[in-house]
């Protein structure tokens, strides 16, 4: 097994413990690539530096779980938003706490800055966004119009509009100064997870569960490229999925290029010195990746992932006019009527929420460092950071196999050369190898089975039939599918999978919870009005012949019933999946009237 002395495309940098308990929330400096910030149950905000294992500074005033962070454009400010739905905004350069925001009633699940750094947008679970006044701590606006979560906003570059994404699979795309929206964008078939502008030209990026990556133009809002394509291209975006790296390109589509990284869920990218910086986080853990991009396919100009790294040259015509309108300077005017009042002046309450805040400097040397004030003069330039050095060794590896959730995963543990020979590395390798291939044998034939009965068409026989097999990892596989095929749901298929649902929000499997949540929200979303009015609907007269629909009716609003106390007591505790189970719990308020 021999090692070759070539450097590599994608490796892990770092990991770190980074909070006392389960990591809830992170978000990297876009600025410098250089600077992270992560957020926890334990109700702290801790910053770090990339790539060095101390904390340089840990925020604290929080009294729930940290759901969302946000930098500003120059990583000075840092807001976090909690379970609550409070929003703490601390100076990092003066390690204090700025404003404490009060407005949201459910979990805040999204953050911006506005560029010029005044505002600030909040988006919930409870479906509404808020335009914040950082000096005068107060609600701008309002933005009404989502149905479900909304989990990412952007502003534009001219900081003229706001995009909002949300579980209800539309992006809506509002006007700042008059708090109206401008258009809405309903081709995503799941939940929209991202948005981002084209940092020069009026495009629109967006990424769902549905799996794929889209674009808009928004001077004729329509879409103008998707995921799916596999044409050529003249400019391209990056973007993170599951332990895979896709550079994408648009006008007409297609993929360059897929890099495999083993960085699991990735959270969140930067770039910086041609390289992908990537945060993943499991448990209290936090770990770093890098990509090196010089040796990723690309064509044209880049944009990350829905991050962008530097202006783009706009396309241009032969005549050499730009064939779409380019943003103006940002501006700060926003005027407008304060929604139902909220805007308030600051009150003693507010005063000692912010005394219960806190910034300690953890690692004084660090801190200096990064934040020392800019009104500082320093006589000699600052510090270029430079990029990190790939490993000029391939690592053969141990490959561990678990069977934590619906699909294998790997965790590979590097093994240098002189420090585990050839043999003992090949003994580790094969450890569980023969056990693990009985499992996955055993899986395979089952999900065999499945298939072939999907074949023919008939998906409710498909999913009794992974039901009768006694193993929920089966029927996560094939809820996977079905989540992401909501057509497909019918109300027979109902009756089957809620109470296997019941167990897959108690598993101790992360991807189970998930996986139970998704199809349970789905269900709630979708059969909730139909199954609400058939039970309140009088008999018909003479025949009756929506009594089986009835029956049906009834008999899931019993499992439903059964499911809302599970939810309950799932939404009491603290942890990763609170706010989801938090929001399943207001969609089952109706079962309770």
């Amino acid at each position: 097994m021999a090692l070759t002395n070539t450097t590599i495309t994608s490796w892990k940098l770092q990991e770190i413990v980074a909070h006392s308990s389960n990591v809830s929330s992170l978000v990297l400096g876009k600025a410098s690539g250089r600077l992270l910030a992560t957020g926890g149950e334990d109700c702290r905000v801790n910053i770090w530096a990339v790539s060095k294992p101390n904390c340089i500074m840990s925020l604290t005033g929080h009294t729930s779980p940290v759901e969302c962070i946000q930098f500003n454009s120059s990583e000075e400010r840092v807001v976090a938003g909690s379970q609550s739905g409070s929003l703490r905004l601390w100076d990092l350069e003066a390690a204090k706490i700025l404003r404490t925001l009060m407005g949201h009633k459910a979990s805040v699940c999204s953050l911006d800055f506005h560029p010029m750094g005044e505002y600030l947008a909040s988006g919930s679970v409870d479906s509404n966004i808020k335009l914040w006044d950082v000096r005068r701590k107060g609600c701008v606006f309002r933005y009404k119009g989502h149905t479900q979560p909304v989990h990412c906003l952007a502003f534009s570059p001219d900081g003229k509009w706001l995009a909002s994404a949300s579980d209800d699979s539309t992006i809506k795309e509002w006007f700042l100064m008059s708090g109206k929206m401008i258009t809405e964008f309903t081709s995503h078939t799941s939940a929209v997870n991202v948005v981002q502008f084209h940092p020069n030209e009026y495009l629109l990026a967006s990424g769902s569960a549905d799996r794929t990556v889209k674009l808009w133009d928004l001077e004729k809002f329509n879409m103008i490229g998707s995921s799916e394509g596999e044409t050529g291209a003249v400019s391209c975006l990056y973007s993170g999925s599951e332990n895979t790296l896709r550079v994408y390109g648009w006008e007409p589509d297609r993929c360059f290029d897929v890099v495999h990284v083993g960085w699991g869920k990735v959270s969140d990218l930067a770039i910086s010195n041609n390289q992908m910086i990537a945060v993943s986080y499991s448990q209290n853990n936090v770990s770093w990746y890098v990509v090196d991009l010089s040796r990723v396919k690309k064509s044209g100009s880049v944009i990350q992932g829905l991050i962008q790294d530097k202006p783009i040259p706009a396309p241009t015509s032969a005549l050499g006019t730009t064939l779409r309108r380019n943003y103006e300077r940002p501006t700060t005017s926003c005027t407008g009527q304060d929604p139902e009042g909220e805007r308030r002046s600051p009150s003693s309450e507010d005063e000692k929420e912010d005394r219960e805040s806190s910034a300690e400097i953890t690692n004084p040397e660090d801190y200096k460092e990064i934040f020392q004030p800019h009104s500082v003069i320093s006589r000699t330039p600052p510090k270029r950071t430079e990029p990190f050095p790939a490993p000029l060794e391939h690592s053969f590896s141990e490959s561990v196999l678990e069977k934590p959730g619906p699909a294998v995963k790997i965790h590979a543990r590097n093994a240098k050369a002189g420090v585990m020979g050839d043999e003992e590395a090949l003994a580790q390798i094969r450890k569980g190898h023969d056990t693990m291939c009985v499992m996955l044998t055993s899986r395979y034939k089952n999900l065999d089975t499945v298939r072939s009965v999907w074949a023919s068409g008939d998906v409710k026989t498909s999913l009794d039939s992974a039901v009768s097999m006694n193993d929920l990892s089966i029927v996560v596989d094939v809820l996977n599918i079905l989540n992401l095929k909501p057509s497909l749901w019918k109300l027979d298929l109902c009756m089957s999978i809620l109470p296997q649902i019941e167990d897959l929000l108690q598993s101790k499997y992360e991807s189970y919870v998930q996986t139970g949540c998704i199809s349970l929200k789905l269900i709630l979303k979708r059969f909730w009005p139909l199954i609400s009015d058939t039970l309140a609907a009088p008999p018909s007269v003479g025949v009756d012949i929506t009594r089986e629909e009835r029956l049906k009716c009834k008999a899931c609003y019993k499992q439903l019933k059964n499911l809302s106390n599970v939810v309950k007591n799932r939404a009491e505790q603290v942890g990763r999946h609170g706010s989801t189970f938090k929001e399943l719990q207001l969609l089952m308020a109706p079962l309770d009237c």
